[in-house]
């Protein structure tokens, strides 16, 4: 195996507070590996140029300006002008732990990947909002852990906020699509169907910030659960029963409610063990009784919004018949 030379692909819209935050937490990278920095300006009105040009004494960076594309086509346009032979993909909106490149490099060197994920996580820093967003976000009991908070190693289906990708598997797959979100585990299942490896390394975590309120997480959830029937569709072997359980989950909570008017109170007693195990195990992981009382409210949020854009794609996809494209233009970049 040739020696890992590493490019870092950050697309960048609108956000040159993010970008400098992520570049102060590159000059605490430990390990004095060899990489690069590409960031990609995507039609930005509001440009990170001169905060990249400030940080170019201390890093190696490209700045490279584009025409508004979307994220996907962005990270596609970093790593074809990119020097590296191994890609790192970021999102603006992430912070790198000061051993991050050290855990990738060990791992890589030990058992070598063409494509990895790595989990994400909130700083002491955060806000209560972002902290209980991320729980919602991360814990098993929410999202089963298929952002990083599992055990699985094999075929794990990074996302791109924090993602590996060898540049011959960049090269033999076209890297991402237009589709956005769900770009990354189309590029994951196209991966795999062509016989790349895909793994997890749990201890290449990244500080996720996420600029984030509760309507801009609803929408962002929203979009998740309208992009994975279109995904099954697609690739029909990654249908799971596991992509109802937010629309299950809210349809059982509707009923509850019902019947506990008429003083059918099982299923909702149900739901109320739900809630307390997820409330202790916020308060567990964060220490702090605000964030476990919101996360509450995350994870209704992220089940309601997920569940009803899974069952509105659904009907438009398999009982309607229509094409993705036509029937969620939005979720498109042209």
């Amino acid at each position: 195996m040739e020696k890992i030379y590493y490019s870092f692909i950050i697309p960048v819209y609108n956000r040159p507070d993010e970008i400098k935050e992520l570049l102060d937490s590159f000059k605490n990278l430990e390990g004095n590996l060899n990489y690069e920095i590409v960031i990609v300006e995507d039609g930005s009105t509001i440009k990170s140029e001169d905060i990249a040009d400030s940080f170019k004494s201390h890093l190696n960076i490209s700045y490279f300006f584009k025409e508004n594309s979307g994220p996907g086509d962005s990270r596609n346009f970093g790593m074809n002008h990119a020097k590296g032979n191994y890609f790192i993909i970021l999102d603006s909106d992430v912070i790198l732990p000061s051993n991050y490149l050290i855990e990738v490099n060990n791992f890589l060197s030990k058992k070598y990947y063409d494509c990895f994920g790595g989990p994400d996580a909130a700083h002491t820093s955060f806000s209560n909002l972002q902290k209980a967003i991320n729980f919602a976000m991360t814990s098993f009991i929410t999202t089963g852990g298929i952002r990083g908070g599992k055990q699985q190693i094999e075929d794990f289906q990074p996302r791109s906020f924090n993602m590996g990708l060898s540049k011959k598997a960049f090269l033999e797959t076209g890297g991402f699509g237009k589709i956005h979100p769900g770009e990354d585990p189309d590029l994951s299942l196209r991966l795999l169907k062509l016989g790349f490896k895909t793994t997890l390394i749990k201890n290449a975590f990244v500080f996720h910030k996420r600029r984030i309120s509760w309507s801009k997480f609803y929408k962002q959830v929203n979009k998740f659960g309208m992009v994975r029937p279109i995904l099954n569709q697609w690739h029909p072997t990654s249908k799971s029963i596991t992509y109802w359980l937010p629309t299950l989950f809210v349809i059982g909570l509707i009923i509850a409610s019902v019947l506990s008017l008429f003083g059918i109170m099982l299923l909702i007693y149900l739901y109320v063990v739900y809630f307390s195990i997820a409330f202790i195990l916020a308060l567990l992981s964060s220490k702090n009784l605000v964030v476990a009382l919101l996360a509450l409210v995350a994870v209704l949020i992220q089940f309601f919004g997920y569940g009803y854009g899974f069952i509105k794609s659904t009907i438009s996809l398999v009982i309607l018949r229509k094409q993705p494209e036509k029937a969620f233009p939005h979720l498109f970049f042209s």
